[in-house]
């Protein structure tokens, strides 16, 4: 795949898939990313403290994924970051991030059996973004998004998981903060509709690849 053109979603566009939305303002996203901060211990939370929760950052240039280790920005699909209270990934500092967001969710259950308490957790949010899905070898593919803005909290999104739309790694669970996009892209494209607490470990081992 020529990645350059995969991540900015420039592929053979699918008719009829395309997607119209304009980001939020960079106003109003970053203080949708600090209230999203504000829900509690499930990766929405505050920092256990009672302290608001660290907003969404864009994710760096050349940033790898914290599973995989590809390079996030040269692929397409749901980007993820999860930010822990007393602990940094390996290499850096937080937040965690990812060119998937099932590899985000493994990547959360793995750390939370070690005592990792997270306090913050974002991905894509495609009802806040332009995006655009393309074939490219075969494969039907949605668009990347890694700036701050089009970032939403796990506890602020339905997902649909294991549609016909794959990302990086394979088929995904694509975030909508609007229920009836995400509806609206079940119809189209299939998989099945499931909120933030619904995202289980048996969930996760029916994705990717």
């Amino acid at each position: 795949m020529d990645d350059e053109r995969l991540a900015g979603g420039g592929g053979r566009a699918v008719p009829g898939s395309v997607r119209r939305r304009q980001f939020l303002l960079a106003g109003t996203g970053a203080f949708a990313a600090s209230l999203g901060g504000c829900l509690g211990g499930d990766g929405s939370g505050d920092d256990g403290a009672g302290e608001e929760a660290p907003a969404a950052i864009t994710i760096p240039e050349g940033a790898t994924c914290d599973v995989c280790g590809m390079t996030i920005r040269q692929h397409p699909g749901p980007s993820a970051e999860i930010f822990y209270a007393d602990h940094e990934p390996e290499g850096h500092e937080n937040p965690a991030r990812f060119d998937s967001t099932w590899e985000a969710y493994q990547y959360e259950f793995e750390r939370d059996g070690e005592g990792w308490e997270d306090v913050a957790f974002y991905v894509t949010d495609y009802s806040a973004v332009d995006y655009e899905t393309f074939e490219d070898g075969g494969d039907t593919l949605i668009s990347r998004h890694y700036e701050a803005p089009s970032f939403a909290s796990v506890a602020d999104v339905t997902f649909v998981a294991d549609s016909e739309v794959k990302g990086t790694m394979g088929r995904d669970l694509i975030a909508f903060g609007e229920e009836a996009d995400a509806e609206a892209f079940q119809s189209e494209w299939g998989g099945s509709i499931v909120e933030h607490d619904g995202v289980t470990p048996e969930v996760i081992a029916g994705l990717g690849m």
